[in-house]
Protein backbone atom coordinates (compact mmCIF):
# COMPACT_ATOMS: atom_id res chain seq x y z
CA UNK A 1 0.00 0.00 0.00
CA UNK A 2 1.35 3.40 -0.97
CA UNK A 3 2.20 5.52 2.10
CA UNK A 4 0.13 8.67 2.54
CA UNK A 5 2.13 11.79 1.74
CA UNK A 6 1.33 14.86 3.80
CA UNK A 7 3.07 17.31 1.51
CA UNK A 8 3.24 17.42 -2.30
CA UNK A 9 6.68 17.37 -3.89
CA UNK A 10 5.90 19.27 -7.12
CA UNK A 11 4.35 22.61 -8.00
CA UNK A 12 2.18 22.72 -11.12
CA UNK A 13 0.45 25.65 -12.82
CA UNK A 14 -2.67 24.34 -14.52
CA UNK A 15 -2.64 26.92 -17.29
CA UNK A 16 -1.25 27.58 -20.75
CA UNK A 17 -1.36 31.35 -20.21
CA UNK A 18 2.03 33.01 -20.79
CA UNK A 19 0.89 35.86 -18.51
CA UNK A 20 0.25 33.52 -15.56
CA UNK A 21 3.49 31.68 -16.22
CA UNK A 22 5.46 34.95 -16.16
CA UNK A 23 3.75 36.06 -12.95
CA UNK A 24 4.41 32.77 -11.15
CA UNK A 25 8.05 32.87 -12.25
CA UNK A 26 8.46 36.06 -10.18
CA UNK A 27 8.31 33.94 -7.03
CA UNK A 28 11.53 32.16 -8.07
CA UNK A 29 10.35 28.68 -7.15
CA UNK A 30 10.50 25.72 -9.58
CA UNK A 31 7.21 24.80 -11.23
CA UNK A 32 5.77 22.93 -14.19
CA UNK A 33 2.85 23.85 -16.42
CA UNK A 34 0.00 21.67 -17.65
CA UNK A 35 -2.93 22.38 -19.93
CA UNK A 36 -6.27 21.79 -18.17
CA UNK A 37 -9.00 20.42 -20.43
CA UNK A 38 -12.01 22.31 -19.08
CA UNK A 39 -15.26 23.75 -20.38
CA UNK A 40 -15.26 27.44 -19.45
CA UNK A 41 -18.96 28.02 -20.19
CA UNK A 42 -20.73 29.80 -17.31
CA UNK A 43 -23.55 27.90 -15.63
CA UNK A 44 -27.09 29.32 -15.99
CA UNK A 45 -27.57 32.16 -13.53
CA UNK A 46 -24.00 31.92 -12.26
CA UNK A 47 -22.48 35.18 -11.02
CA UNK A 48 -19.15 36.25 -12.60
CA UNK A 49 -17.20 35.79 -9.34
CA UNK A 50 -18.72 32.33 -8.88
CA UNK A 51 -17.73 31.36 -12.42
CA UNK A 52 -14.14 32.48 -11.85
CA UNK A 53 -13.91 30.57 -8.56
CA UNK A 54 -15.47 27.38 -9.95
CA UNK A 55 -13.28 27.36 -13.04
CA UNK A 56 -10.10 28.01 -11.04
CA UNK A 57 -10.73 24.87 -8.99
CA UNK A 58 -11.97 22.90 -12.02
CA UNK A 59 -8.73 23.66 -13.86
CA UNK A 60 -6.63 22.56 -10.90
CA UNK A 61 -8.56 19.32 -10.46
CA UNK A 62 -8.40 18.61 -14.21
CA UNK A 63 -4.69 17.76 -14.01
CA UNK A 64 -4.63 15.79 -10.74
CA UNK A 65 -4.44 12.41 -12.47
CA UNK A 66 -1.24 13.54 -14.22
CA UNK A 67 0.21 15.05 -11.03
CA UNK A 68 -1.09 13.05 -8.04
CA UNK A 69 1.81 14.17 -5.83
CA UNK A 70 1.65 17.89 -6.68
CA UNK A 71 0.49 21.21 -5.37
CA UNK A 72 -1.60 22.52 -8.28
CA UNK A 73 -2.45 26.15 -9.01
CA UNK A 74 -5.59 26.95 -10.98
CA UNK A 75 -6.81 30.41 -11.94
CA UNK A 76 -9.54 31.93 -14.05
CA UNK A 77 -10.70 35.46 -14.77
CA UNK A 78 -14.14 36.81 -15.64
CA UNK A 79 -14.57 40.47 -16.57
CA UNK A 80 -18.06 41.90 -16.24
CA UNK A 81 -20.13 45.06 -16.14
CA UNK A 82 -23.72 44.60 -15.01
CA UNK A 83 -25.00 41.64 -17.06
CA UNK A 84 -22.34 41.84 -19.77
CA UNK A 85 -19.24 39.63 -19.63
CA UNK A 86 -16.05 40.31 -21.54
CA UNK A 87 -13.92 37.36 -22.58
CA UNK A 88 -10.88 37.09 -24.81
CA UNK A 89 -11.72 38.88 -28.07
CA UNK A 90 -9.49 36.78 -30.41
CA UNK A 91 -10.04 39.25 -33.28
CA UNK A 92 -9.52 43.00 -33.70
CA UNK A 93 -13.17 43.43 -34.62
CA UNK A 94 -14.28 41.81 -31.36
CA UNK A 95 -11.68 43.76 -29.37
CA UNK A 96 -12.90 47.08 -30.80
CA UNK A 97 -16.50 46.14 -29.99
CA UNK A 98 -15.52 45.32 -26.40
CA UNK A 99 -13.67 48.60 -25.93
CA UNK A 100 -16.65 50.55 -27.28
CA UNK A 101 -18.90 48.88 -24.70
CA UNK A 102 -16.44 49.47 -21.84
CA UNK A 103 -15.54 53.11 -22.50
CA UNK A 104 -16.61 55.40 -19.68
CA UNK A 105 -17.63 52.47 -17.48
CA UNK A 106 -16.27 50.50 -14.53
CA UNK A 107 -15.50 46.87 -15.28
CA UNK A 108 -14.89 44.35 -12.51
CA UNK A 109 -12.24 41.75 -13.26
CA UNK A 110 -12.91 38.75 -10.98
CA UNK A 111 -9.83 36.52 -10.72
CA UNK A 112 -10.44 33.13 -9.12
CA UNK A 113 -7.53 31.30 -7.51
CA UNK A 114 -7.19 27.73 -6.32
CA UNK A 115 -4.26 25.93 -4.71
CA UNK A 116 -5.07 22.23 -4.69
CA UNK A 117 -3.12 19.69 -2.67
CA UNK A 118 -3.47 16.67 -4.93
CA UNK A 119 -2.27 14.37 -2.15
CA UNK A 120 -4.95 15.33 0.37
CA UNK A 121 -7.58 16.67 -2.04
CA UNK A 122 -7.81 19.90 -0.03
CA UNK A 123 -8.40 23.06 -2.09
CA UNK A 124 -7.73 26.59 -0.90
CA UNK A 125 -9.71 29.10 -2.96
CA UNK A 126 -10.49 32.80 -3.20
CA UNK A 127 -11.62 35.47 -5.65
CA UNK A 128 -9.69 38.71 -5.97
CA UNK A 129 -11.63 41.50 -7.72
CA UNK A 130 -10.04 44.48 -9.45
CA UNK A 131 -12.24 47.47 -10.31
CA UNK A 132 -11.16 49.14 -13.53
CA UNK A 133 -12.47 52.47 -14.81
CA UNK A 134 -12.15 53.04 -18.54
CA UNK A 135 -11.72 56.46 -20.13
CA UNK A 136 -14.16 57.79 -22.72
CA UNK A 137 -12.27 56.34 -25.65
CA UNK A 138 -12.58 57.79 -29.14
CA UNK A 139 -12.72 55.58 -32.21
CA UNK A 140 -9.27 56.86 -33.19
CA UNK A 141 -7.84 55.87 -29.79
CA UNK A 142 -9.37 52.39 -29.99
CA UNK A 143 -7.96 51.86 -33.49
CA UNK A 144 -4.52 53.19 -32.57
CA UNK A 145 -4.37 51.03 -29.46
CA UNK A 146 -5.31 47.83 -31.28
CA UNK A 147 -2.80 48.61 -34.04
CA UNK A 148 0.00 48.86 -31.46
CA UNK A 149 -0.89 46.30 -28.79
CA UNK A 150 -1.55 42.58 -29.17
CA UNK A 151 -4.46 42.34 -26.74
CA UNK A 152 -6.47 39.66 -28.51
CA UNK A 153 -5.76 37.06 -25.82
CA UNK A 154 -6.68 39.36 -22.90
CA UNK A 155 -10.10 39.38 -21.27
CA UNK A 156 -11.63 42.76 -22.01
CA UNK A 157 -8.97 43.62 -24.62
CA UNK A 158 -7.11 45.93 -22.23
CA UNK A 159 -3.56 44.73 -21.58
CA UNK A 160 -2.90 46.74 -18.44
CA UNK A 161 0.72 45.63 -18.14
CA UNK A 162 1.32 47.16 -21.57
CA UNK A 163 -0.20 50.01 -23.57
CA UNK A 164 -3.65 49.17 -22.20
CA UNK A 165 -2.84 51.19 -19.10
CA UNK A 166 -3.37 54.32 -21.25
CA UNK A 167 -7.04 53.37 -21.67
CA UNK A 168 -7.79 53.51 -17.96
CA UNK A 169 -8.91 56.17 -15.48
CA UNK A 170 -8.15 53.98 -12.46
CA UNK A 171 -7.75 50.48 -11.15
CA UNK A 172 -8.57 49.54 -7.58
CA UNK A 173 -7.99 46.28 -5.78
CA UNK A 174 -5.86 44.38 -3.29
CA UNK A 175 -3.40 43.04 -5.86
CA UNK A 176 -2.56 44.59 -9.26
CA UNK A 177 -1.24 41.19 -10.41
CA UNK A 178 -4.80 39.85 -10.25
CA UNK A 179 -5.72 42.03 -13.22
CA UNK A 180 -2.96 40.39 -15.27
CA UNK A 181 -4.29 36.96 -14.32
CA UNK A 182 -2.74 35.60 -11.10
CA UNK A 183 -3.22 37.15 -7.63
CA UNK A 184 0.31 36.70 -6.28
CA UNK A 185 -0.34 38.11 -2.80
CA UNK A 186 -3.13 35.60 -2.07
CA UNK A 187 -1.13 32.87 -3.82
CA UNK A 188 1.88 33.46 -1.56
CA UNK A 189 -0.35 33.12 1.51
CA UNK A 190 -1.77 29.84 0.21
CA UNK A 191 1.64 28.42 -0.69
CA UNK A 192 3.01 29.30 2.77
CA UNK A 193 0.00 27.56 4.32
CA UNK A 194 1.01 24.46 2.34
CA UNK A 195 4.54 24.60 3.72
CA UNK A 196 6.42 26.31 0.90
CA UNK A 197 9.11 28.72 2.06
CA UNK A 198 8.76 32.18 0.59
CA UNK A 199 10.62 35.30 1.78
Amino acid sequence: MRPHLARPVRLVLASTSPFRRELLARLQIPFETAAPDTDETPLPGEAPAATALRLAETKARAVTTRFPDALIIGSDQVAACDEVRFGKPHTKTNAAAQLRLMRGKEIVFHTGLCVLNAVTGQARTCVVPVFVGFRELSEAEITAYLDKEDALNCAGSAKSEGLGISLLRYQRGDDPNALVGLPLIALCDMLRAEGLALP
